[in-house]
């Protein structure tokens, strides 16, 4: 009797087991949708499961990442050597204000882009590294020119170099979040390009005001 008794167990035990074993069953029905946040200017678009994986940057950096670091250290210094000039230059208050947060914002930018580069091993260029073709950057003869000027004149001629520069730095933000693959530079490009879009709104104002 106990070894029937046994024999009986076992074969209880079996069958949980070999119940047990099966997977669940899945649920149905249809996936949550993903937003996924537009470039500046852009709309929020909805993406499945599998393309969403390919849009997650990550902290791996590729050649576009490097390149637009170096690029905007170089563009962001030349923003520091004009703002540098206003707070003797430049007649109008506001202009000169405006002056001083480029430079506050985007001189911890270098720190930061100086440092980056330096952790993956990259290339910090130089004071004097050329800028042939960069967008929105000041020719030479456009920086003595304004180094030249003062009050109204100043005013006006800063404001229109700036703009351009601007624009250019957002340019420049556009095109690696297009290319680039680093989250940490994902981030700086649209600080960038959010920054510096309100601060052309707010000297196209000046630059109507100005004449």
């Amino acid at each position: 009797m106990r070894a029937a008794l046994l024999l009986l167990a076992a074969a209880l035990s079996l069958t949980a087991c070999s119940a047990g074993s099966e997977p669940p069953p899945r649920a149905s029905g249809p996936t949550v949708p993903i937003i996924v946040p537009g470039r500046p200017g852009e709309d929020a678009r909805t993406v499945g499961p599998a393309e969403a994986a390919t849009l997650v940057p990550t902290p791996t950096a590729n050649a576009a990442d490097v390149k637009y670091v170096q690029d905007m250290i170089v563009h962001h210094r030349q923003a520091l050597d004009m703002a540098d000039l206003a707070p003797a230059r430049a007649r109008s208050v506001p202009l000169k204000g405006l002056a001083s947060r480029i430079a506050d914002s985007q001189g911890p930018e270098i720190q930061f882009m100086t440092s980056w580069l330096q952790q993956q091993g990259q290339r910090v260029p130089d004071h004097h590294a050329g800028h042939e073709g960069m967008p929105g950057m000041a020719a030479p003869e456009q920086l003595e020119s304004l180094k030249a000027a003062s009050g109204e004149d100043f005013d006006r001629l800063f404001l229109d170099l700036m703009i351009a520069h601007h624009r250019g730095a957002i340019t420049m933000s556009e095109q690696v979040l297009g290319a680039g693959s680093h989250i940490k530079i994902e981030e700086l490009a649209n600080e960038v390009s959010v920054t510096q879009g309100a601060e052309i709104r707010r000297m196209l104002e000046m630059r109507a005001a100005a004449g």
